[in-house]
């Protein structure tokens, strides 16, 4: 079990590393620079990757959190916290790369948009949620009062993802799936097969710091078990 794990990391790690030179190649060199926005638009590419794993963490959040819920088990436990804190992570980058984009594009860093409100909403339901994570207490209460935040939190993602289309903002465009083709405003060609791959390799960068995250926890808990064994040891 433990070769195939190895093996499954270093798989990760070798298509990772080649995937994100290639990804450097498509958005900086191989994709056409945007005739509005220029060099900044490159951004983009980030913008949106970062967008995507910081949703797809929330919704393992999510799963784990539920399973907590109905089996408690601290397998489901660590992995909804590791998935968290990636999320977080890659939250922060989503809104700071869309920062810089309102900078260059709506002349100001930040705004009360719909999509960059709720996202700011996201980001602090989760940071609360790693808050809670660290409390003191018995585990079984931590992980089930966690997970209800994790659940709060999750119901968020998709009020982020649709706010530019319930509330009809003016700055933030809806580059897919609006009108009648769901087409939206859409991109070049040659900018979505850089936006596609970039989205794989970051989803791929998700996968690989997922699993290091998990293996780590575990290491963590069977340090602190043994711990608590030797001051009880010692104390007895």
């Amino acid at each position: 079990m433990k070769k195939n794990t190895g093996i499954i990391d270093r798989l990760l790690l070798f298509t990772l590393i080649p995937s994100f030179f290639i990804a450097l190649y498509l958005i900086f060199i191989w994709s056409p620079v945007e005739k509005v926005m220029g060099e900044t638009q490159k951004i983009f590419y980030f913008h949106v990757g970062s967008a995507w794993v910081a949703f797809l963490a929330f919704g393992v959040v999510g799963y784990y959190s539920v399973r907590v819920l109905i089996k408690p088990r601290l397998q489901h436990h660590i992995n909804a916290g590791i998935s968290a804190e990636i999320g977080v992570l890659f939250t922060t980058i989503t809104l700071i790369t869309g920062m810089i984009w309102g900078k260059s594009s709506w002349n100001t860093w930040w705004t009360w948009e719909p999509r960059l409100a709720t996202t700011l909403i996201l980001w602090f339901i989760y940071v609360a949620y790693l808050f809670v994570r660290k409390m003191d207490g018995s585990m079984e209460k931590i992980a089930r009062l966690s997970a209800v935040f994790g659940i709060i939190g999750v119901i968020n993602v998709p009020i982020v993802f649709m706010a530019i289309r319930w509330w009809n903002t003016k700055l933030h465009p809806v580059v897919f799936g609006e009108g009648k083709n769901q087409s939206g405003g859409g991109i070049e060609p040659d900018m979505l097969v850089a936006l596609l791959f970039s989205i794989f390799t970051i989803t791929l960068l998700y996968g690989f710091l997922m699993r290091k995250g998990i293996e780590i926890e575990k290491m963590r808990h069977i340090v602190k078990k043994a711990k608590s064994k030797a001051i009880e040891k010692l104390a007895g």
